[in-house]
């Protein structure tokens, strides 16, 4: 993921918490709102009641990698926040929890087939 494709600021995570949809799993919460530029943008937050530091960075890690193989529309920004449970979670439950958040949230980019599919 390149430095482009990050939140960083402060103030752009608040716009996406204030004006974003959110969508909620037992493990990690999406908000999603559309910044109408051509990349999508990505900010991950793990709470400090989630564990140490070292916890709090692997499980923004398996974060990171659980979102870099979805096909993700551009124009998004998206913070994905880790739950407490998410910590203990196997890296497969996690990442079937954030491909059906975004799922859900209509974030990823339709394939060619799949929307000749939905058609008819």
């Amino acid at each position: 993921m390149h430095k482009q494709q990050r939140l960083k600021k402060r103030r752009e995570f608040a716009a996406v918490y204030q004006r974003g949809r959110l969508y909620t799993h037992k493990l990690v919460a999406l908000r999603v709102l559309p910044n109408g530029a051509a990349e999508t943008r990505f900010g991950f937050s793990v709470a400090r009641g989630t564990g140490k530091a070292v916890m709090r960075n692997r499980v923004k890690r398996r974060l990171r990698e659980a979102v870099r193989p979805l096909p993700v529309a551009p124009g998004w920004d998206i913070v994905i926040s880790a739950r407490r449970p998410a910590a203990a979670a196997h890296y497969e439950t996690l990442q079937d929890a954030v491909a059906g958040l975004f799922s859900r949230a209509g974030v990823l980019r339709q394939e060619c087939g799949e929307a000749e599919k939905q058609g008819g």
